[in-house]
């Protein structure tokens, strides 16, 4: 039951040495939003909802309850077990809280009262609270003067601690909201020794300092599990109103189908399920069958993502080359199980990125070679397939069939065109409905990028815009190739520098500085002539040896206000990419649409084409 020991006063006493050293730097004093703060405070464990998964953010909070949380958020804070003997003569060993009182109280974080009681049921106001979390920040009676609890609150303010909380004085009653601000602010927070508090869980910030979310949920996800037989025995929750999410959407338990993968988190009372399943011919496992990390399918390699994946294609498991096979994949595309052919035949098409001579193994110790084609599809993977009887260029439209027992069968597609505005929710192309998940692929020359439905809201598509499109039994568009739409297959960012040297010639030469998302990239001396000015820039190709670069367009902006750019009485959407950089003493510098917003920097936007073309701002430059 041994915590980190961290020097502290009790809740109740002032605490009166040393000098008060307030910390250099700042951080950001936006409030975040309450359905993340719960996300993560549940997937931490520091605290969870009742069976429900309810929070009861409105209810008090007691002594017992909030040094509970607090030593949940501590180093090794998962570990505390039952109590082994009364730590107080009001905390029994068969207290609930017992193990947490007695480790607190080991840890320094807290202390009874002086008639030898520890009075559990007491609410405990906001200096109480604040007092032991900056115990768990590393703070002791040395770094305080003053009488109690000025000090205290005081950095607490500076810190930024008080993020969300609704409590406002020293003397106020914590409720479970103001506890879950006030532990989710601590974990951004830098200790007394510089170092963000999350990083001591073995946890991290994002680039942002902001907790990373994904990565949290990613560390504390357990499974995954096929959903066969009786499966939900094996999670060690009960599964009464529990979260579900499946491919990506809110869905719920009677959804979840045999055979989808399954991943949970106890404290957050949620599953996560998937149901992508590839069905074919194995063709590579790499490194090795000794110790495999991936499978190769189709052409495509997929990276194992559980122990019972690696031994079933391992020389220990069931599978080997030629086997064929169905992939169950999880969370990233991971396969998280390997079974025989799932009787279920599946088809996917795309756009031709690439063709290429290969070489085939013909199963018996030799090989052969034939055209191989890199067919980039709408669900934005790339595959590759052997051609026997066809020949294909790139940008063709190819559609691959997939039978039950893995036969992979393509045909050349005949362009479909569709025209029609997309409605404002992107559910519809004009009175065409799309579909629940539907793929859709933006693709320009030999490069596409997959996007979502949202995406395109608003959007006149005409039919020179729209290649290619499937529809599902109800009538519902379920595939979507799109010929060069939104913009997002290129690159934007700054360009710095242009210089013109005259050749003595015909001929000049020209060199080109450009910054995309922080790196820098120099055109020397070529004969290329780019009709453009130094600010904000498109570029087509590779970013070394483009194949077009052009100018966007400018406008100047008041504010950031969520993802629109503010511009006198006109509001401009930011690409979900915006780069945003501040130019201070003569340089461009990366920085945050938050953070340029709170120094109150004067702003340039940059955009490629208006909103109803598909257009966003793409670079923003502070001031």
């Amino acid at each position: 039951m041994k915590l980190k020991s961290i020097l502290a006063a009790g809740t109740a006493a002032a605490l009166l040495v040393g000098m008060l050293v307030l910390p250099a730097g700042a951080r950001s004093a936006t409030v975040p939003a309450q359905q993340e703060v719960t996300q993560v405070v549940n997937a931490l464990g520091i605290m969870v909802g009742d069976s429900q998964g309810n929070m009861q953010l409105d209810r008090t909070v007691t002594r017992a309850e909030f040094i509970t949380m607090a030593v949940k958020a501590s180093p090794n804070g998962d570990q505390v077990g039952e109590a082994s003997t009364s730590p107080y003569p009001d905390v029994p060993y068969t207290h609930w809280a017992a193990g947490f009182v007695e480790a607190g109280v080991a840890a320094g974080l807290i202390t009874g009262y002086s008639d030898g009681t520890f009075r559990p049921s007491n609410q405990i106001t906001l200096a109480e609270g604040v007092t032991i979390v900056l115990q768990l920040l590393g703070y002791s009676n040395e770094d305080f003067s003053g009488a109690y609890p000025t000090p205290q609150m005081a950095l607490y303010h500076s810190l930024k601690l008080d993020r969300g909380l609704k409590a406002q004085n020293s003397s106020d009653v914590l409720t479970r909201y103001d506890a879950m601000y006030l532990f989710y602010n601590m974990l951004s927070t830098n200790t007394k020794s510089g170092t963000p508090y999350i990083n001591s869980l073995g946890h991290s910030l994002n680039a942002a300092g902001e907790v990373d979310l994904v990565a949290l949920i990613n560390g504390v996800m357990d499974g995954p599990l096929v959903a066969t037989g009786n499966w939900q025995s094996s999670i060690p929750f009960s599964l009464s109103g529990v979260t579900v999410t499946r491919d990506g959407e809110a869905s719920s338990l009677s959804k979840v189908q045999e055979y989808d993968v399954v991943y949970w988190c106890q404290s957050m009372r949620t599953l996560w399920v998937y149901s992508d399943k590839v069905v074919g011919t194995i063709q590579a496992i790499t490194p090795n069958t000794a110790a495999p990390t991936a499978v190769t399918i189709g052409g495509h390699s997929y990276e194992l993502d559980s122990a019972a994946a690696v031994y079933a294609l391992s020389d220990l498991g069931t599978y080997d080359l030629g086997d064929t096979v169905s992939l169950l994949l999880g969370r990233q595309g991971k396969v998280a199980a390997v079974t025989d052919p799932i009787a279920t035949a599946s088809e996917r098409c795309g756009v031709v990125t690439k063709v290429t001579r290969e070489s085939y193994s013909d199963g018996y110790h030799s090989s052969y070679t034939a055209d191989t084609i890199t067919l980039l599809a709408t669900d934005g993977n790339s595959y590759n397939y052997e051609c026997t009887t066809h020949t294909y260029e790139v940008g063709d439209l190819v559609g691959v069939n997939i039978a039950a027992d893995g036969t992979v069968s393509l045909k050349r597609l005949q362009a479909a065109k569709l025209s029609g505005k997309v409605s404002s929710d992107g559910s519809k192309i004009g009175s065409t409905p799309l579909a629940d998940g539907v793929e859709i692929l933006d693709v320009y020359e030999n490069s596409g990028t997959r996007v979502f439905a949202s995406r395109l809201a608003g959007i006149n598509l005409t039919q020179d815009m729209v290649s290619y499109y499937t529809m599902n039994g109800s009538g519902e568009i379920d595939r979507l190739i799109l010929n060069d739409v939104t913009g997002d297959n290129y690159s934007y960012g700054l360009l710095t520098r242009m210089d013109v040297l005259p050749s003595g010639g015909l001929t000049n030469y020209y060199t080109y500085v450009y910054d995309v998302g922080g790196t820098t990239y120099t055109l020397p001396n070529i004969t290329t002539g780019f009709p453009v000015s130094t600010g904000g820039v498109m570029i087509k190709g590779d970013l070394t040896n483009p194949d077009k670069i052009y100018n966007l367009t400018k406008v100047t902006a008041t504010s950031i206000s969520g993802n629109q750019l503010i511009a006198s009485n006109r509001s401009y959407t930011m690409a979900d990419n915006v780069v945003v950089y501040e130019y201070r003493n003569g340089s461009y510098y990366l920085s945050s649409a938050q953070r340029v917003q709170e120094k109150g920097l004067s702003l340039t936007g940059w955009y490629d084409k208006t909103e109803s073309n598909g257009g966003r701002i793409r670079i923003v430059v502070a001031k």
